[in-house]
């Protein structure tokens, strides 16, 4: 297997543990994340000062000349598929892609091919420079196959570790377009009484639960009070459709990211997004609410009716605040546009 090989001083003042002074100190162009380093060390590719050293523990005194062997990134054994994409940004250490609704992010047992990742793979080619030892994208968050919106991935293992720490820590800013039957209010005596939902200033509708996957139906999330992973969405009422209102275009924001988060949540509030064929996306509305052809493209509408709309995080490797925004795709327009016209 070819390598190359990473020369390097320890700098002044180096911390006490070995894989942290390697962090500190590794050039940036080598591109390899702490989670890489720690691997290479266990692996017996880092010596220090003439001497193999597989203790990430290790002391380290500063000017100790360091080598690491690192192999040449593997190619993945997903395949590349020549797939357009909506890139809305990209430089040598990340990607922005505005994602269809309809594409899966990642090969799975189910989807094998003909998704964002084979598209990604022949998009970037020989652009990637490796992520975990394959050349591959980094993948560090999802949206569900037929949700459309942003979403950032890795070209290099030290941007994936960046962007990864920032998901980790929950400083991503990730605002999403739904449309919901009903229309949340913090004024409704019913909503007020859903456990886990309050209302903060501004009427904006915060909902705090536990998740984890359902005991029976393992498609499903589940809303839970002890176990699981903690869950907090917030949202608000942009524009609300029909006389009275019976549907909701809302902005919602995540402090976390779980697996379904906003569609497992806006359904335990009573407010189930539109098409969402997993959390209950079929319901009669009252029949003079709206005119009969917005009726039909409410019943008509194929998926749940999310979009992840703007993105915003920390460039992993030059520090710069970045902050993207996308449209709104046609079918979801399309569906507001004819809502819109019943109230001219």
């Amino acid at each position: 297997m070819p390598h190359r090989q990473i020369h390097f001083i320890i700098d002044e003042t180096p911390p006490q543990r070995l894989d942290k002074a390697l962090a500190r100190d590794v050039p940036a162009e080598a591109a390899l994340s702490r989670t890489r380093l720690g691997r290479l060390i266990a692996d017996g590719a880092v010596s220090v000062a003439g001497d193999v050293v597989t203790d990430p523990k290790a002391r380290v005194q500063a000017g100790a000349a360091v080598v690491i062997e690192v192999e040449e990134a593997q190619e993945s054994h997903i395949l590349p598929e020549n797939i357009p994409l909506d890139v809305v940004f990209e430089d040598d250490d990340l990607i922005v892609v505005n994602k269809p609704a309809g594409m899966v992010v990642h090969p799975a047992p189910g989807t094998p091919s003909g998704t964002l990742v084979n598209a990604l793979l022949a998009h970037c080619g020989d652009a990637l420079s490796g992520v975990g030892g394959l050349k591959r994208p980094g993948i560090v968050h999802r949206i569900d196959k037929e949700t459309s919106g942003l979403l950032v991935v890795a070209k290099s293992d030290a941007a994936h570790h960046g962007l990864a720490t920032q998901f980790e820590a929950h400083t991503v800013e990730r605002y999403y377009r739904a449309l919901v039957f009903g229309v949340p209010d913090g004024n409704d005596p019913r909503l007020r009484g859903v456990k886990g939902a309050s209302f903060e200033a501004g009427n904006i509708l915060k909902i705090t639960t536990q998740l984890a996957r359902h005991k029976t139906d393992r498609q499903r999330q589940a809303v839970l009070f002890h176990g699981g992973r903690h869950a907090v969405t917030r949202a608000r009422t942009v524009e609300s459709y029909g006389t009275p209102p019976v549907l909701a275009l809302m902005e919602c924001w995540l402090e976390t990211g779980r697996t379904h988060q906003i569609r497992v949540h806006m359904a335990h509030a009573g407010h189930g997004l539109v098409g969402d064929p997993t959390y209950g996306g079929k319901r009669k509305l009252a029949a003079k609410a709206l005119s009969d052809g917005a009726h039909e493209a409410v019943r008509a509408f194929a998926r749940q009716a999310l979009h992840a709309a703007v993105l915003g995080f920390d460039h992993p490797i030059s520090g710069e605040k970045m902050r993207f925004e996308a449209p709104l795709p046609e079918d979801l327009a399309a569906l507001l546009r004819n809502l819109r016209s019943v109230l001219t």
